[in-house]
């Protein structure tokens, strides 16, 4: 076994652990995991996902107290064992057409006793509350990964940007974006891209046949092993907009309440304070802000009524705007502070509050 299947393989053990600990305090039978995010966090990685817009994939995995498997067909089976699973769960494989079969296996496994599930169907239970809060906070090697992702979406991010120009249209700069993460073997989950006229005009603008003209916004949420990172970077084809020294003022309020121990809503009253600071008041309400990210895009978006208590190892994606404007990088939080998981050295910065923050890319 290589060394980074046995790192994976010993990750998944201690989840494992936790799946069945769940498993007594509820005195079920079963846990079932259907969706994209839930199998990458207990597989350490591993991808159930064929159809890249769909929350469920072509596998799940089935926990109970004497097993781990894997729940799939015929189809994808040999696949999953080859690239995706790694040591320590068995396999019950079906027929394509007769998944009937997969759901008594299921009744089998779980033995009169109830079953628990990510996306409950039927009689099944919801997860507990408390197993929902520990997936977000990350272990070392699951930081590791989300590190080299950041990384290197930032670079595919720099890369394209530095290509772009004003005769583009807004479909040829997500294009080029979505080919340059897919060629550093990252799915390009979200692409958005906005040019000069309708950056103003809309906070989520998928692409479209226009020009860029004088200036353009490009979004990623970049999907690798389960994890998301989530980035905006701009570009202006003569001198930037000075909009957005005011924005890294409401960014540093916000990114400062980023604290073990604060609750989430206490994150959103300081970007509430700063925009008011700002002379910006509705601005808040205009856009979310973003919140939690980690196997989803955003696990929890900040609301003033989000309790949930921030730990050490949960990562975190927000995106305070304003009209036209935006500024947002995916970060963890450690021991010593907030770590930015997306910066790019080779990205136009300005340091605010000791953290390096993008400028607008200006091409002359």
């Amino acid at each position: 076994m290589s060394e980074a299947l046995a790192i994976r393989s010993a990750e998944a053990l201690e989840k494992l652990a936790l799946l069945r600990a769940a498993l007594d305090q509820a005195g079920a039978g079963a846990i079932r995991l259907r969706g994209t995010d839930w199998f990458a966090w207990i597989t350490a990685g591993g991808s159930n996902t064929v159809l890249m817009a769909a929350e469920t994939g072509v596998a799940e995995v089935l926990v109970s107290r004497e097993e781990a498997c894997v729940l799939t067909d015929e189809i994808e089976a040999q696949r999953l064992r080859d690239e995706e699973i790694p040591p320590g769960f068995a396999f019950h494989v079906v027929p394509w057409a007769e998944l009937e079969l997969r759901e008594r296996y299921v009744l089998e496994v779980a033995d009169g006793r109830p079953v628990l599930s990510d996306r409950p169907v039927a009689a099944e239970q919801a997860l507990p509350a408390t197993l929902r809060q520990r997936r977000l906070v990350l272990g070392s090697d699951e930081q590791e990964r989300y590190r080299a992702l950041g990384r290197e979406s930032a670079e595919a991010m720099t890369e394209v940007l530095h290509l772009a120009r004003p005769d583009w249209t807004e479909y040829d700069l997500a294009g080029a974006g979505a080919q340059a993460l897919w060629r550093r073997g990252i799915h390009p989950a979200l692409v958005l891209a906005a040019g000069e006229r309708r950056l103003p005009l809309y906070r989520h603008a998928t692409p479209s046949g226009e020009r860029l003209g004088q200036r353009a916004m490009l979004v990623f949420c970049a999907r690798r092993h389960g994890l998301y990172a989530n980035l905006t970077r701009f570009v202006s084809f003569g001198p930037a907009s000075g909009d957005q020294r005011d924005l890294m003022a409401v960014e540093a309020t916000g990114l400062a309440a980023i604290k073990p121990g604060n609750s989430l809503s206490a994150v959103y009253f300081a970007f509430e304070q700063a925009y008011r600071h700002a002379n910006r008041p509705d601005a808040i309400r205009e856009h979310h802000q973003g919140g939690i990210t980690g196997y989803l895009s955003r696990e929890i978006v900040a609301t003033p009524y989000t309790a949930t208590e921030l730990e050490t190892g949960m990562a975190f994606a927000f995106n305070p705007s304003f009209v036209g404007a935006k500024i947002e990088d995916t970060f963890v939080l450690g021991a010593d502070g907030l770590e930015n998981l997306t910066c790019d050295p080779a990205w136009p910065a300005q340091e605010v509050q000791g953290s390096k923050r993008p400028l607008w890319l200006e091409v002359t």
